[in-house]
């Protein structure tokens, strides 16, 4: 089957084309069965059949085939030689279900026949032309007419669709990003539960470690041995503790020894368990084996289950596509989130226990540490000796009283370093300790002996010396009170047993943290992280594979495999790529249709370097390199059966043009409709009838081609969701290679055939927009942006056309001057046809310019072409129908 001016890839509802032109070069078989396993949807089934006019008869078997399978509709165009002078058809191409287009060699000079017949072909196998070209042919004399045209076409110039096209990709997938962190406020309330380390309402009063336990007994006796010395503490600090002797029956040491005690008895009881159930997943074992070790573990909380992970991640992950982020950008979050959650055991919880209750901070906590009282020492010898001056000033009895309060200030120090605190009563415990007896005696002899002297001088009178004694006593007493207390304060600091109480907090929260996310969360956190895992590798693989399609042939073949190149003769015509795995062991050029898989790199290989033109694949794009850098082979002939690898398989087309090294640079877009060979820079040939207008791209066109990508790119991963359920770890990204390709490949299709004017049509209605935001509006049919916005041209020059007054000269018959004897000459026996795309009028800017519109329009849904199409029936003469027992075999 030829494969020269038929569209690469039909949309669905499109007409299925066949060329039956090229004679030996196919199997007849296998093109109508190819042309009937193309899907169709509602049943309904077009056919648009290129023939040789002399050969519509010896094709009749296959016309019956065709229109035998369904409701199907066919128009043949027959194209015939400049000296045929009359056409034979069978009954089988006969109104309403069949017509025919009959035109003759339409080549032009310097435009070839086949850059003629493929805009038409374009415009033919729209569905709403289709159909309304079948109704006007059932309206025109034995069915059979000349098409005459006038078509203008509104496109992207190469640059432009290069450009557009490598932003769109570059905008799904996104550089390479960090894997960067995961907080709770980032995701959804499902999730956050695993990133904050939090403890679930309804779990909020249950007794982890309950009293009878193993680790609940050490915590009770930690809890009353620091209880304990804080009231030793208390009683010891004050008058009491140093007047009368209450610090006897107060064993603060040791009570800070039990206290150490219990604290690593405690920790060693929490380390226990957490080395005994360290595993990743929580089990009955482990439960009794915590039971045992004194940690009761609740039931799973209500707040998060395991069936709830995969929808809180596929939330998250349409959340964060649908917010505009690349692919590359959301597999780096979700791959944080999966280093977040995966469980570690309760095992990696001992360092974090070691740095709250080390050996280090027990052994802080039973340091033992001196008791110093009295402040410095010359100070404490200056003040002793002045209140003793201030006491011996007394006449005569102050040489007894001066140095009586030194005597007094020495005792009271020597009874803080009896009654130490840092002493155990029985002196098993003692810290050591001074308290500055001897400097406060000396001091207090000097200054009573001189203050004697001054008195005895001064010969005060007996109520100014008793008041200065009553002073030097009081004072002597409450700086021995003060210095005591300040002294014991000072001691419990250093000691501070109050820390344990801080350390069991800290160790209980961990043992909650570590029983809540480490045990209860395990299977749960396993889940999210492979989970989560499985989404960013899946996400990863198809940026890899959408940025390998873009800087290359978008599947690799090997030596020997031209499959990318050429479709197997069981590939229905127009279907597209289909995977290596499912493609014949032989391709057949003869039976093949061009595939986007074979758009390459456009770098020239060794074994074309002395050749003045490459030769291309069916799409025109050279053919994939294999492994090693050799092009693969060619298939042993063309289209055509020709055997010359230089001449180019489609004759029509610019696709033997060369490519240039950049893959988006221009040549690589647009040459596969728009005429026949040349340079890529140089403009394409087109018929007389054709009337090209290239925009540089609107502003709504990479928008609308992302949003176009990533609805499909949820999609793909809609289908994931419930293999990753099931078993994360045997979801495989390559599996789904395939499907973004697929994706790539309709989405670049749809932006040569109408610059992506028409919506995916696997998206529509099946699209969360809630997920999508604003993206989702993008793929919607009826606020798709209008065509001006994403071509750049203004339909104005399409609106005039279409809303002129029928002019038969504006249109150019497909037929030479020779030919005009054979149409019927009844100016009312010809039917017209306008078309124009739907994405040309909506959303039109300033005025209606569609006001006033016949009502005859036809509205495409798809297509970057619009005009008229006038049918010229011949004469009843022309026409010869041939019955089915006259056809013969084909």
């Amino acid at each position: 089957m030829s494969v020269r001016v038929l569209p690469e890839r039909p949309l669905p509802g499109h007409a299925v084309c066949l060329d039956l032109r090229t004679a030996g070069a196919y199997d007849p078989d296998a093109v109508v069965r190819a042309a009937l396993d193309v899907p169709q949807p509602g049943g309904e089934r077009r056919f648009l059949v290129l023939d040789e006019a002399d050969r519509l008869v010896s094709h009749q078997l296959l016309y019956e085939r065709l229109s035998s399978y369904g409701p199907a509709r066919i128009v043949a165009v027959a194209v015939a030689e400049r000296g045929e002078r009359a056409v034979r058809r069978t009954l089988t191409l006969r109104p309403p279900a069949a017509g025919v287009l009959w035109v003759f060699d339409t080549a032009e000079d310097g435009v070839p026949a086949e850059a003629v017949l493929r805009p038409l072909v374009d415009v033919l196998s729209t569905p709403e032309v289709f159909d309304a070209a079948l109704r006007a042919l059932g309206e025109v004399v034995h069915g059979v007419a000349v098409p005459a045209v006038r078509v203008l076409e509104h496109d992207l110039t190469d640059e432009a669709r290069a450009r557009a096209w490598r932003q769109a990709v570059e905008g799904l997938i996104g550089p390479e990003v960090p894997a960067g962190t995961a907080s709770a406020d980032q995701v959804p309330p499902a999730l956050g539960l695993l990133l904050d380390e939090g403890l679930p309402r309804s779990l909020a009063d249950h007794r982890w470690l309950p009293a009878r336990g193993r680790a609940g007994l050490r915590l009770v006796g930690c809890d009353e041995a620091v209880q304990d010395a804080v009231d030793g503490h208390r009683r010891v600090r004050g008058a009491a503790g140093l007047l009368a002797g209450a610090g006897r029956e107060v064993d603060l040491p040791g009570d800070i020894e039990r206290v150490a005690g219990e604290l690593e008895g405690f920790r060693t009881a929490v380390a226990d368990a957490f080395a005994a159930a360290g595993g990743s997943r929580l089990t009955a074992e482990h439960r009794g084996v915590l039971r045992d070790r004194g940690i009761e573990l609740p039931e799973m909380p209500r707040e998060i289950t395991r069936t709830g992970i995969v929808p809180a991640l596929r939330d998250h992950t349409r959340e964060l596509i649908g917010r505009g982020l690349p692919l590359r950008s959301v597999a780096a979050r979700l791959s944080a989130l999966s280093a977040r959650t995966a469980p570690v055991g309760s095992a990696a919880r001992l360092a974090r226990l070691d740095a709250i209750c080390g050996p280090e901070r027990l052994r802080r906590l039973g340091a033992r540490h001196p008791f110093t009282a009295g402040g410095p020492r010359p100070v404490a010898f200056a003040v002793t000796g002045l209140l003793a001056l201030l006491a011996g000033v007394w006449p005569v009895l102050g040489w007894v009283l001066g140095p009586a309060v030194g005597v007094l200030a020495a005792g009271l120090a020597h009874l803080m370093l009896r009654r130490r605190p840092n002493r155990s009563p029985d002196g098993r415990i003692d810290g050591g300790g001074t308290t500055g007896a001897a400097p406060r005696l000396a001091g207090g002899v000097l200054g009573g002996l001189l203050g004697a002297g001054l008195g005895q001088l001064l010969g005060l009178p007996a109520w100014a010396g008793a008041s200065a004694l009553a002073a030097s006593l009081a004072a002597v007493l409450l700086l021995a009170l003060r210095d005591w207390s300040r002294a014991v304060d000072a001691w419990w600091a250093l000691a501070d047993p109050e820390d344990a109480r801080r350390i069991l907090r800290e160790v209980q929260a961990l043992v909650v943290t570590t029983a809540v996310h480490d045990w209860l969360f395990a299977e749960v956190r396993h889940h999210c992280s492979a989970g989560a895992g499985a989404v960013a590798r899946l996400l990863r693989g198809l940026a890899d594979t959408a940025d390998a399609y873009g800087r290359g042939p978008s599947r690799a073949s090997g030596p020997g495999d031209d499959r990318g190149a050429w479709a197997g003769p069981e590939e229905p015509a127009g279907r597209g790529h289909r995977s290596e795995r499912d493609a014949p062991p032989e391709a057949d050029a003869g039976t093949s249709s061009w595939s986007w898989d074979d758009w390459g790199d456009g770098e020239a290989d060794d074994v074309w370097s002395d050749m003045d033109e490459e030769p291309r694949a069916p799409g025109g794009f050279p053919h994939d390199p294999g492994p090693s850098g050799a092009s693969a082979p060619h298939a042993p002939h063309g289209p055509s059966g020709r055997s010359d690898p230089t001449e180019p398989p489609y004759l029509s087309d610019p696709f033997g043009s060369r490519v240039p090294p950049d893959p988006y640079s221009a040549g690589a877009f647009g040459a596969a409709s728009r005429g026949g060979p040349g340079p890529a820079d140089e403009p394409a040939p087109a018929p007389a009838w054709l009337e090209r207008r290239y925009g540089d791209g609107g502003p709504l066109l990479v928008d609308t081609l992302v949003g176009d990508l990533v609805a499909g790119t949820l999609l793909i991963l809609d289908r994931c969701w419930a293999g990753i359920e099931r078993d994360p770890a045997a979801v495989v990204p390559a599996v789904h290679a395939g499907r973004i390709t697929d994706l790539l490949d309709e989405t670049r299709v749809r932006l040569e055939r109408d610059v992506a004017a028409s919506p995916p049509p696997r998206h529509d209605g099946l699209r969360d927009p809630d997920a999508l935001s604003g993206l989702a509006a993008l793929t919607d049919r009826t606020d798709r942006p209008d065509a001006a916005r994403l071509t750049g041209v203004a339909p104005d020059a399409v609106a005039r056309l279409i809303l002129a007054d029928d002019d038969p000269g504006r249109t150019v018959a497909l037929c030479g001057p020779e030919h005009m004897r054979l149409l019927s000459h009844d100016p009312l026996a010809a039917r017209q046809v306008r078309f124009v795309p739907e994405a040309m009028r909506r959303g039109a800017a300033g005025d209606d310019i569609w006001r006033g519109t016949a009502e005859d329009v036809v509205w495409t849904g798809a297509g970057r072409h619009a005009g008229i199409l006038r049918l010229v029936p011949l004469r009843a003469d022309v026409v010869h129908t041939v019955r089915a027992e006259e056809a013969g075999e084909p």
